[in-house]
Parts: C-alpha cells; structure tokens; sequence
C-alpha cells in the first residue's frame, strides 16, 4: 500500500503565519486552511522555535485603532449608531482570531489538545467575523470605516509570560465578560427589528460558552500542574482589574457551562456594582 511520506509542516510556524500576515482576506483563509490541515494531522506539534518577540499582531491598515475615550457613544437611535455597533463586536471577533494563533504560537510544551482547542476557537472566530462582516456590508459600509481600539491585544501582551495568567485573563475575564453583556446587546437589536444581527450574536454567544470552557479546562490543568488553587489563583490574577467591580448581572447559566464553580460565580457577584 503507497503511504504519503511528505513531511508535515510546524504547527508554530503556521500559527505564527496565520498571526503576522496583515492581510484581512488572507488571515480568514490562512485561518481556514491551517484548520483543515490540523484535522487531516498535517500539522505536527515541533519546531517551534524562539523567535524575536511578537508584540503586534499582523492587521490591515484600517480600522484607525485610538484611545476608547475617542469612540463616540453606539447608540442604535441611528443607522450609523447601529452599524458603528456591530463594527466594534466585528473588531472584537477580529482581535479574537489573533489571539487564538498567538496562543498557539506562544507556548510551547503543552499538550496536543490544548493547540487543538485554539485552533478551533481561531476558526470559529473566522466564522462570527464574517457573520457580522456581512451585517456590515449590507448596511453599506465594512470592517475597518469605523475607528477602534486595540485592548484586546494589548492584554495578550500582558499575558504574553505565561500561559496560566492569558488563560486566566483573556477567556476567563475578558471573554466571560462577553458572555455576560451580549444578551443585552441582542435585546437591544431586537428591539430595534434587527433579526439578523440578533441571529448572529445568537450563535456567537452559543460557541463562545466553548471558548471560555476552554479557558477554564487549561487554567485548571496548568494550576494542577503547578500546585495551585484554582479559585485562589484567579481571584489573586483578577483583583488589578476589578477594584472599582465588575458591571451585573452574570449570566451565570453560561458561566457555569464555561466551567465556573458555584463558588466562583458567589465570589464575582460579591464584586457586583449595579448598573442601570
């Protein structure tokens, strides 16, 4: 029987092409076809090699990225409120599939499921930016004909040390976070008669529950490989970011499903400050 004996590319080396190409088009199909080439196993978990550090994420040269306190107010009284909306959550999306290839990229020596576990978050993003990007579009205008902010990417370089603390502060906060804020969001489009965009953040909110579970499942696994308390760990990891709190409610149906322990969602609500 003939067997393929072509060498398989370095998973590191491909992520790290997915990451850095400043292509949008390209990064969405680079993103595609490192996926498919994982699940065939063409890809093998080696050669990874130092390389100098990678502090920006490759982007294309729009949206113009400014200081938050820059944006103007996305209120849905207006088409260009509307659409300035869904453009930020697309940036989100955006961010979020750079942060899945540097999470590839960036630790090595870690077990074959947890690159299988980003790789599929790296897809699954690819697939809510063109979900929304189609909002965009038949709205008349694209990702990038509106101004954002780069904080997503930025917390992967305060993460960028340790796989624990990014694993801790980017699905296990920021994206929790998300998990919490976007059925409101959806009520506010519904309200609005926007379905389609309601649809679509239907399914995001529905694979994101996945992506943090993720989080929670390698934060757990490297506390345990290193002989500490989850729940301690992430509280002492979380408290520069929420001393002033954390807006509520939780949606603690999701949460729980992500892998937060009873105990964890008691300790977060605690920290809860009321918002109207």
């Amino acid at each position: 029987m003939k067997t393929d004996s072509s060498p398989r590319q370095s998973l590191f080396q491909v992520a790290r092409k997915c990451l850095l190409t400043t292509s949008l088009n390209e990064k969405l199909l680079l993103t595609d076809q490192a996926a498919q080439a994982w699940q065939a196993g063409a890809l093998a978990v080696s050669g990874w090699t130092p390389v100098p550090a990678i502090v920006e994420a490759g982007r294309p040269a729009r949206p113009e990225l400014v200081h938050p306190s820059r944006l103007s107010r996305r209120g849905l009284g207006s088409e260009k409120g509307r659409l300035a909306l869904i453009h930020a959550i697309t940036h989100i999306e955006f961010n979020a599939i750079n942060l899945a290839w540097d999470a590839v990229q960036r630790f090595p020596e870690l077990p074959a499921e947890f690159y299988g576990d980003w790789i599929q978050v790296a897809q699954e993003e690819v697939h809510h930016f063109r979900l929304l990007r189609e909002r965009l579009r038949e709205g008349g205008v694209d990702y990038g004909d509106f101004p954002a902010h780069n904080g997503l990417w930025e917390m992967a370089m305060r993460t960028a040390h340790d796989p624990l603390v990014r694993m801790a502060l980017v699905p296990r906060m920021l994206e929790a976070r998300g998990l919490d804020v976007t059925p409101g969001i959806m009520q506010r489009f519904a309200a609005i008669g926007d379905s389609k965009t309601v649809e679509a953040l239907q399914v995001i909110l529905d694979e994101e529950v996945g992506h943090v579970q993720f989080g929670s499942r390698w934060f757990n696994y490297l506390c345990e490989s290193r002989g500490l308390p989850p729940e301690a760990t992430y509280f002492e990891l979380l408290a520069p970011f929420v001393e002033g709190g954390i807006r509520c409610p939780l949606h603690r149906q999701a949460r729980r499903q992500a892998g937060f322990s009873e105990a964890e969602l008691i300790r977060l609500e605690d920290l809860c400050v009321q918002h109207p």
